[in-house]
């Protein structure tokens, strides 16, 4: 599955996240996310894209399908669920947060 980052609804010089900012901070390969609501924020230049993040149901709580009652989007190679306002996308034994 690829990933295409968004840019935040922020700019650095909105809200600069950092030790002090309030928000959970999440290593993230070689950077770090911030969590904001139910997605991750990290620094790329002079802005932040959102980064995924797992959805706080996995698949062995609920597995999202064709009679799972949540609507089916096309993206890219693969389906998200929407739920609740945000979507899942299925990724190994989870689900990430598109």
């Amino acid at each position: 599955m690829t990933v295409t980052d968004v840019h935040a609804e922020h700019t650095t010089s909105e809200h600069e996240h950092g030790a002090d900012c309030g928000h959970e901070a999440v290593q993230h390969g070689d950077h770090v996310d911030y969590v904001h609501g139910t997605h991750r924020h990290a620094l790329h230049g002079d802005h932040y894209d959102e980064h995924e993040s797992v959805a706080e149901h996995s698949v062995s709580d609920h597995t999202h399908g064709t009679d799972c009652g949540h609507e089916a989007v096309e993206h890219d190679d693969h389906v998200d669920y929407v739920h609740d306002g945000h979507r899942h996308a299925a990724h190994a034994d989870h689900y990430d947060e598109h």
